[in-house]
């Protein structure tokens, strides 16, 4: 009998604190005046990165015209693709293409880059929240464009003949290779990882932000594999919701 009473007023006790700090949660929030740091308000790409962003933008996922709505309110400027089907494990049915002219936006080369939707509106946050002010820190300029190796690819992890498929597999994956100032300067994963100056500087601070806002972000430290690119992706891992940052 006294185990009973024991086991329920310790549950009792977990359900004071989970409330209490729901409770605290919730009013830091509203001190802050930052939205995007509880879990129920809407995503606004606009509005600075907060504890449920990376959470909201994954959401995204579900959803392919909220996802749109979203990028619309931001004024991201995209045409949606057609759905795509590759038999079986590939394709998409929320891919959306980026088109040059919109405010703030940073160029992608190759041009017009299409991936699913949640990965654009990542790419959008990321870019105005931490690639810029990075590069204005590190090199007093801005990013004119990002170069990348592309998005949809039906292949396995890896390009595999057996095994997990690869978020590229639904164009919910992209690869960045390098960033190009407005300057004319060219930073480089494969080429400025390993240095200990801005460059490398600058790349690990727009890895670690990114870490922030995709489910998954590998870089040359995670392996070989790697060595010349990010791997921003992001792969829906259900009520965990975990991360991969590396």
């Amino acid at each position: 009998m006294n185990a009973q009473r024991a086991l329920r007023r310790a549950i009792g006790w977990g359900i004071a604190l989970t409330v209490v700090a729901a409770a605290a949660l919730l009013l830091w929030g509203l001190a802050r005046g930052r939205p995007q740091d509880m879990r129920w308000t809407p995503l606004d790409l606009g509005q600075p990165i907060g504890l449920f962003t990376g959470t909201k933008l994954v959401g995204l996922g579900r959803d392919f015209p909220r996802c749109r709505a979203t990028l619309d309110a931001a004024g991201v400027r995209y045409t949606a693709m057609p759905p795509r089907r590759d038999g079986a494990q590939c394709g998409y049915a929320d891919g959306v293409r980026f088109t040059p002219g919109g405010a703030r936006q940073i160029g992608f080369r190759p041009a017009s880059l299409g991936v699913a939707c949640p990965v654009a509106a990542a790419l959008t946050v990321w870019e105005w929240n931490v690639v810029q002010p990075a590069a204005q820190r590190h090199f007093g300029t801005r990013v004119a464009s990002i170069d990348h190796f592309g998005s949809y690819s039906c292949r396995r992890i890896y390009g595999r003949d057996a095994g997990t498929w690869s978020e590229h597999a639904t164009a919910d994956a992209v690869d960045i290779a390098g960033f190009r100032l407005a300057d004319g300067r060219r930073i480089t994963v494969v080429g400025d990882w390993k240095g200990s100056g801005d460059r490398a500087a600058f790349l690990r601070e727009v890895r670690d932000g990114a870490c922030r806002l995709f489910a998954t972000t590998l870089s040359p430290d995670y392996n070989a594999a790697h060595r010349d690119h990010l791997h921003l992706d992001q792969a829906d891992r259900g009520a965990m919701g975990w991360r991969a940052c590396r």
